[in-house]
């Protein structure tokens, strides 16, 4: 019998096995359930911008044109933080930090995923393929490599990256954005920092060690706990300001305020927790989470024009 490294099954096995697990480490690049949330706020976007259903093919060029910058801004941003990322606990198993993936692979990634988009969303309009760079180039250019490392407001200026996809799906089906959409960007503006502040408060000593200026390490807790608070307030003020757009009804408002009243509740039981617990942190996290996906599929439940 020949031996089993020699035998053709088990070897075709094992380059299975090694492919998937590099399929993986590459889906991992471009971090494809923050590209789920994304494409969820732009598609309900484009149904609020069509009062209804979009056309099939703009919706479905708008949403992989996106995903695929998104993801391409993801891997980048993997390439260039790979340094940080192999001191945070959180972060240092992912795939160029752990060394599974070369950094210049995880770089070309980014790169050609980003023209594969702009090339299919200029197939639709000038203007999406704009705002789809633009998405790119701030989370690339001024999050990830200018405000990240250098200021504690990093994720405040920064949160504007991960508000473009409603302008994007907006634009895709109509070639044009709308006060509403304009609306729909600041709520995801103004809910970024309690978002990614109370992962950061659970998470805290991973940026310390990194050396990442994140507010809770830069200005302390109970500063992070403030600025949260006001900006969830900030955020229930635009999230019902969208309303006297006229592009949603008032099931969506009641649905606005009792989930803006939520977040805020959240927020305020965060005052009560100290190191170190961090259980209302997490559930502030997830909260946040679940939230935004309520909020906008609540735009999406009741159109004024349905």
């Amino acid at each position: 019998m020949a031996p089993l490294a020699n035998n053709p099954l088990e070897l075709g096995a094992a380059r299975g096995r090694q492919g998937a697990l590099a399929l993986g480490d590459y889906t991992q690049l471009v971090k494809p359930r923050i590209i789920l949330l994304l494409v969820v706020t732009s598609y309900c976007a484009m149904v609020v911008a069509s009062h209804g259903l979009p056309s099939f093919w703009p919706s479905l060029l708008g949403t992989v044109g996106l995903a695929l910058s998104a993801g391409g801004a993801h891997a980048v941003n993997m390439w260039y933080d790979r340094d940080i990322d192999a001191l945070m606990a959180r972060t240092s198993d992912r795939p160029v930090p752990a060394g599974r993936v070369p950094a210049t692979r995880s770089l070309a990634l980014g790169i050609a995923l980003e023209v594969l988009s702009f090339a299919l969303l200029l197939d639709l309009n000038l203007l999406t393929a704009l705002l789809s760079l633009a998405g790119f180039a701030y989370y690339v250019g001024i999050y990830t490599m200018w405000l990240k490392r250098r200021t504690p407001q990093n994720i405040v200026i920064g949160g504007g990256a991960g508000a473009f996809p409603p302008l994007v799906g907006w634009a895709a089906v109509t070639g044009h954005v709308s006060l509403a959409a304009i609306w729909m960007f600041l709520i995801i503006f103004l809910w970024t920092p309690a978002h990614f502040w109370s992962l950061a408060l659970y998470r805290q000593d991973d940026y310390r060690r990194a050396g990442v200026p994140m507010m809770p390490v830069a200005r302390g807790e109970r500063a992070t706990k403030v600025q949260a608070l006001i900006y969830t307030l900030l955020l229930v003020v635009a999230t019902l300001a969208l309303y006297l757009t006229g592009v949603v009804g008032t099931v969506y408002l009641a649905a606005a305020a009792l989930l803006g009243l939520g977040f805020v509740a959240m927020c305020l039981r965060l005052f009560g927790e100290h190191p170190p617990a961090v259980r209302r942190a997490k559930a502030t996290f997830g909260y946040s989470l679940v939230y935004l996906t309520l909020l906008f599929a609540a735009m999406v439940l009741n159109l004024r024009t349905f």
